[in-house]
């Protein structure tokens, strides 16, 4: 009797620890399983405007990480400086620039937005934003000249067209350490103003970090146990967000993949998970809005993050240009078809 009793409660275990790890898959595959799949094959030649679009990404990087170089509240001058060359472009591109303006530790420092007024439905926004500040000690080629040069650029891609929503692009400034998901973070700072001012932002991307990839097989790190579904190489564009921007996480990937033939790989997780909140979409998660991340992974992929070797000349420009040529289009199809 003893027996069949201990017997039926190491059954009873089996059963539970098989129904757990049934809800544990289930919800892995739930956060992981993307529309469509992820582009492998080999690359088509460059266009001649996307070589141009390549040269112009490469100008931007080298201006931000190596001639203006570290640039923070440390570094000042170097802050202002990146500000200010960022505005010159916005306004050589014909954008009219808004600087929101804060000080912090005695210094004054900006956000810097320009916008694409929508036609149909200019209320409704499609926000694309990336932080110009770097990492104290860091040239932040990589992080995050990658994504600011990428924002630009788009702004440039875009410039010339009509869309139905409204376009924003917005540098941040102060995203990195000790600044980070403070309420002294360029982001944070405007996506309580814009929520104040009852904006109604309807899907946000994050550009941070999109410069390095690598075809060697362990290139790429995950937190555990995301390995067990995603590839062993760093050569993908990675589109993440917490569960309550699933539906952003969707469509963007979506439109990715059908536009453009580039590696491209997506999560949907709890913003706990490490890495999953490590950008300016964090801000605006506060305020309810959609926001997802666009990155190459950084660290899990970057040996150089955060370091005085972030430099320019380690970043793959070519690749740079094709993730941008996807970016840039999903912009245009979410400013027309919004989260539909």
């Amino acid at each position: 009797m003893k027996m069949k009793m201990k017997n039926r409660f190491f059954t009873s275990l089996l059963i539970l620890g098989v129904v757990i790890l049934i809800f544990i898959f289930a919800g892995l595959k739930y956060m992981t399983n993307m529309p469509d799949h992820s582009y492998s094959g080999p690359f088509q030649p460059l266009s001649s405007n996307e070589k141009f679009l390549k040269d112009e990404l490469q100008n931007h990087v080298l201006m931000l990480s190596n001639n203006i170089g570290e640039r923070n509240i440390w570094h000042y001058d170097q802050l202002v400086t990146s500000a200010n060359y960022i505005e010159s472009v916005f306004k050589d591109l014909g954008y009219n620039v808004t600087k929101q303006e804060y000080r912090i530790n005695n210094v004054t420092i900006w956000n810097l937005a320009a916008e694409i007024v929508g036609t149909s439905k200019p209320k409704e926004i499609i926000l694309i934003g990336a932080h110009y500040d770097s990492v104290n000690g860091s040239p932040g080629a990589n992080d995050n000249a990658s994504g600011v040069a990428a924002l630009l650029e788009i702004a440039r891609l875009l410039k010339d067209s009509a869309y139905s929503r409204t376009i924003r692009f917005v540098a941040f400034v102060n995203e990195e350490p000790p600044f980070f998901q403070t309420n002294d973070m360029g982001s944070r700072v405007y996506s309580s103003q814009v929520k104040q001012k009852k904006e109604k932002i309807i899907a946000m991307l994050s550009l941070e970090t999109i410069g390095y990839y690598s075809d060697q097989i362990g290139s790429q790190q995950y937190p555990f146990p995301f390995s067990l579904f995603y590839p062993k190489t760093g050569n993908f564009l990675a589109f993440v967000g917490n569960i309550s921007s699933r539906l952003l996480v969707h469509r963007a990937i979506d439109i990715f993949r059908r536009n453009i033939s580039f590696p491209s790989e997506g999560i949907s997780a709890p913003g706990w998970i490490t890495g999953i909140d490590w950008s300016d979409h964090w801000s605006f998660w506060q305020e309810g809005y959609q926001a997802i991340m666009i990155t190459d992974t950084a660290l899990f992929r970057y040996k150089y993050y955060h370091s005085a070797q972030d430099t320019y000349e380690k970043l793959n420009y070519t690749h740079i240009a094709r993730a941008v040529m996807g970016i840039a289009q999903v912009v245009r199809d979410l400013s027309e078809t919004g989260m539909k």
